[in-house]
């Protein structure tokens, strides 16, 4: 079937937006010829592709899996684009990265840091989500790389440039305020209240699993985004925390609490999409990152 990109390019930005006057605005044409465009598009394929009323838009199913695959190729053709301007400039680009909050504070800056002292003039742009929010972000094109949490269930293992490090998840708490000594069991954390990160992250399912494997439901007192937030939380006494070892400083409040099962190591790893070209920026700053290929 021929159809002319520009009406995909159309249906992308409205799609983006889910406004008609947004799109106009982003393509500098009329509304009417968004929705003209659209028609158009919708006309061709047989079937609609928006749910229109007064007050808002609506992709339709069709319009969903349709725009699964046009989000993903939009960003492709500028990426294509960009690296030819820069190539003709001999200039590196754009990085674009991908991270959770965690992995951004206690992992990236200094390495972003390194990158900047080396390649000034190169633009840096993170973008904040969870990690398998971050695969979603890679998948769709819409960045060069992503250094997140693994294992993750979100994640394809053929995405995986390098292992940067490992890591330890650990339950934290104020010794004043709860008291397990030695080593004790899940069953036991589980009488008191767990505060951990929320379901959208790749923590939460991790310790899901950890307790189902021992036949043990997990009922958070407290689900957060935020792994300090936690840490303040069990310092005040709320409850146990759960966090990877990394985000612990040197605090005489909180103690580590040894448990009798094992917790395995995770690690942190860079993935870039094999899909995609890799930007020249982006090869440099994974050449700069510890760890193996």
């Amino acid at each position: 079937m021929d159809i002319n990109y520009e009406l995909y390019k159309v249906f992308y930005h409205v799609a983006a937006s889910l406004s008609f006057s947004e799109a106009s605005k982003k393509l500098f044409i009329s509304q009417s010829a968004v929705s003209q465009s659209v028609k158009t598009l919708e006309r061709r394929l047989g079937q609609p592709l928006f749910i229109r009323s007064t007050k808002k838009v609506q992709l339709t199913k069709a319009g969903q899996t349709l725009f699964k695959y046009v989000e993903p190729a939009v960003n492709l053709l500028q990426k294509g684009e960009t690296q030819i301007l820069d190539a003709s400039t001999l200039g590196l680009g754009q990085l674009h990265i991908g991270a959770s909050d965690t992995i951004c504070r206690y992992f990236l800056i200094p390495h972003l840091r390194l990158f900047h002292e080396q390649f000034p003039d190169v633009p840096i742009k993170v973008t904040n989500a969870t990690s398998p929010g971050c695969v979603d972000l890679l998948s769709q094109g819409k960045v060069d790389l992503i250094i997140t949490n693994y294992p993750n269930s979100r994640l394809n293992d053929t995405y995986i440039h390098k292992i940067i490090a490992g890591f330890q998840d650990v339950f934290v708490a104020n010794p004043a305020y709860v008291d397990l000594p030695g080593e004790v069991s899940l069953a036991d954390i589980k009488n008191y209240p767990i505060l951990m990160l929320d379901r959208k992250s790749t923590t939460s399912e991790f310790l899901h699993n950890l307790f189902l494997q021992h036949q043990l439901e997990l009922i958070p007192e407290v689900e957060l985004s935020s792994n300090d937030f936690l840490i303040d939380l069990a310092r005040i006494g709320l409850g146990v925390a759960f966090i990877p070892d990394y985000c612990l400083s040197q605090d005489e409040e909180l103690y580590i609490i040894r448990t009798k099962e094992p917790i395995p190591k995770r690690q942190l790893v860079a993935a870039v999409n094999p899909g995609l070209p890799l930007s020249k920026a982006a090869k440099e700053f994974l050449d700069l990152l510890p760890g193996t290929e």
